[in-house]
């Protein structure tokens, strides 16, 4: 799986404008939505929202990745922000988090799922990624971050 690839240049937000856990992975859907991978955006923030609260996805070191799985979608979707002030996700670690990584899948595709996930915490592990992926500027950089990693 290769993030770069679903990740669309306009489905990063930098920075975000959301100052907590729910207007910041609405902040997302929306921009999923605005790019037109969702087919209602009610549904999926609804999926997201619903998943958040059996368990926090605040994974630590700063780090959310907020998903869900419903019929909105045809394939696997991503969006990326990247938040100016910290955030409280009720992460494990109980760090807030300034990096969050939205993923929305169809219900009958758990592998991609389960391996964007996966990914995503592989790539996430590297500190010096984490603190680049902090600092950029733009989603475009945000983009490039994500490519030249998964190149590595």
């Amino acid at each position: 799986m290769i993030l770069s690839q679903i990740l669309l240049p306009g489905c990063v937000k930098v920075p975000l404008e959301g100052t907590d856990k729910h207007s910041i992975i609405t902040e997302l859907v929306n921009l999923l939505e605005a790019n037109k991978q969702l087919l209602n955006k009610d549904v999926a923030l609804q999926a997201v929202l619903a998943r958040e609260q059996t368990r926090s996805t605040g994974i630590g070191s700063g780090i959310a990745i907020p998903h869900g799985k419903c019929n909105v979608v045809r394939k696997l979707v991503m969006a990326i922000g990247i938040a100016p002030r910290t955030v409280d996700f009720g992460s494990v670690d109980g760090k807030p988090v300034g990096i969050i990584i939205l993923l929305i899948s169809p219900l009958d595709q758990t592998g991609p799922h389960i391996q964007a996930l996966a990914k995503i915490s592989r790539l996430m592990l590297d500190e010096q990624f984490r603190d680049k992926l902090r600092n950029a500027g733009s989603a475009a950089e945000v983009c490039r971050l994500f490519a030249e990693k998964e190149n590595e």
